[in-house]
């Protein structure tokens, strides 16, 4: 385990496992590692470097898992650090040479009758460590802990209860519906670029007339898709706007899935459906998991909120990144999005602060759309 910024071990662990196979043995590595990080810090980021393709391509959710203790030894790893800290990279077997040492340090130990694991922190041997030496490093790491807390959390402030600056507001609005949409079909990124339906047309001069009527909105920023630009469009039109592309705002890749029901989906799909359902990190074939959705999302809020601070930005987007964009705000999980329900051309409006507070002060307005006929959840 390295340090990300320095390069400095940190910790090197070892566990002598008997006969196993190799995939059993690069899980097992995997989860030891992700466990000794979340001793260290728990909010950390972590990337898992393997030369084990099958692991790396199983956990970034690209490849499915067949074998049922395989699955349960995925179920482990997933299940030691919430979803979006951890990412797999593969690197060449040339590039783990000194775990490939600690290896033969094990084998060679356990070959000479020595079983006892491998552990090593900070370059010393735990046994090696005296008592008081282990109070101290409690107390360094403890105070590490502390300051690394207060770096990677914003302070918590009551909203409204203290001047903390000008924030910048996301005004997420959902577009309108297309004929995919009113048909409950998946319908992501990569797939068929729908265009809005007669119905969403209606939905969009209806969110546009309630925008006008706020007064509030001072630009516009749209993902990539069809169905976005048009609904962006024509409130850029009455508004008087331009229409910014952002690509990190584009719906969730839903791969082999798009164009399918739900119902479909399950019938032709079913492991792989319920891989996906329990796990944001598992992308359905083809395409593209909720945790990378999350972090291309977050990306573009980023940029929103340096460009253009204290500014209040409609941002014209799909039913993804609005929950995401939402789970953010309120520090919920990420698979909080599967509670959440946005209809066509809705509102959600989101508060950024510059002291890193968020707050969410509307979620899913649709009063403007009560004159429209619009299908439940479409």
């Amino acid at each position: 385990m390295r340090d990300a910024v320095t390069g400095a071990v940190l910790a090197e662990l070892a566990e002598y496992l008997g006969e196993v196979s190799n995939n059993v043995a690069e899980y097992r590595g995997a989860i030891a590692g992700l466990e000794h990080a979340c001793e260290l810090d728990p909010t950390a980021t972590v990337e898992l470097r393997l030369d084990s393709k099958l692991v790396v391509e199983q956990m970034s959710g690209r490849w499915q898992i067949k074998h049922p203790d395989m699955r349960e030894l995925a179920k482990r790893a997933r299940a030691v650090m919430p979803p979006g800290q951890v990412t797999y990279t593969w690197v060449p077997r040339a590039q783990n040479a000194l775990a490939d040492a600690l290896v033969n340090e094990m084998i060679d130990s356990a070959l000479g009758g020595g079983m006892t694991p491998i552990r090593r922190v900070d370059g010393m041997s735990a046994e090696d460590v005296l008592a008081e030496d282990i109070v101290g490093s409690i107390e360094v790491e403890h105070s590490r802990a502390v300051v690394q807390d207060a770096i990677a959390r914003p302070p918590r402030v009551m909203v409204g209860w203290a001047d903390v600056g000008a924030p910048t507001f996301t005004v997420m609005a959902r577009h309108g519906a297309t004929e995919l949409s009113l048909e409950k079909r998946f319908s992501g990124t990569g797939g068929f670029d729908a265009p809005l339906a007669d119905l969403g047309r209606a939905q969009a001069d209806a969110l546009a007339q309630e925008l006008l009527e706020r007064e509030s909105i001072d630009r516009i920023v749209s993902s990539p898709l069809l169905r976005t630009r048009q609904t962006a469009q024509v409130i850029a039109d009455r508004l008087g706007l331009s229409v910014e592309i952002m690509d990190g705002f584009a719906e969730c890749a839903f791969g082999d899935w798009d164009g399918h029901t739900f119902a479909e989906v399950r019938d032709r799909w079913p492991l792989e459906l319920d891989e996906w359902l329990g796990s944001t990190e598992v992308a359905p074939p083809g395409g593209e998991s909720f945790s990378a959705c999350q972090a291309r999302v977050l990306r573009a809020r980023g940029d929103v909120v340096k460009a253009y601070p204290g500014e209040r930005v409609l941002v014209v987007a799909h039913v993804t990144p609005i929950k995401v964009m939402v789970a953010h705000a309120v520090g919920a999980p990420l698979d909080s999005l599967y509670r959440m329900e946005l209809p066509p051309c809705s509102l959600s409006t989101l508060a950024w602060f510059p002291d890193g507070n968020a707050s969410m002060f509307s979620f899913a307005e649709a009063s403007h759309m009560r004159s429209l006929n619009t299908p439940r959840g479409v």
